[in-house]
């Protein structure tokens, strides 16, 4: 294990799953405020960034360790893009091999691609 329990388990862990999931599955993201929320922390600075980047490790590492993507690539600030945080923690999982400012923005492209095949409702509607 990367990435210390602190939340696995916990009703933040969860709920803030589940909001993941609903995300991928309708091919959209969340916000790191969205979360602040649910987590009932303050909408930014640096306690509010440690504790959501602290649980967004845990869940996609053990997303990784189950063969599947990581879940936090739906996490982005008011800027719509992810934080630092996910692509540390690729690099340190062994997803992220390019480090450049291309090869990340490439790595997270393909994270949620991979995200929305994995959990859409519309990969998974029966064809007419």
């Amino acid at each position: 294990m990367i990435v210390s329990t602190k939340y696995r388990g916990s009703k933040e862990y969860l709920q803030v799953y589940r909001e993941l999931l609903n995300a991928a599955r309708y091919r959209g993201t969340i916000t790191y405020q969205d979360i602040a929320t649910i987590m009932a922390l303050p909408p930014n600075g640096k306690l509010m960034g440690k504790k959501i980047g602290h649980l967004l490790g845990e869940i996609s590492e053990d997303e990784t360790t189950r063969g599947r993507p990581m879940l936090s690539a739906l996490a982005v600030g008011t800027n719509g893009k992810p934080g630092a945080g996910l692509f540390v923690l690729a690099q340190v999982l062994g997803k992220l091999n390019d480090n450049s400012k291309q090869g990340k923005l490439r790595f997270w492209e393909t994270e949620r691609r991979k995200l929305y095949a994995t959990w859409s409702t519309l990969a998974k509607a029966p064809r007419a």
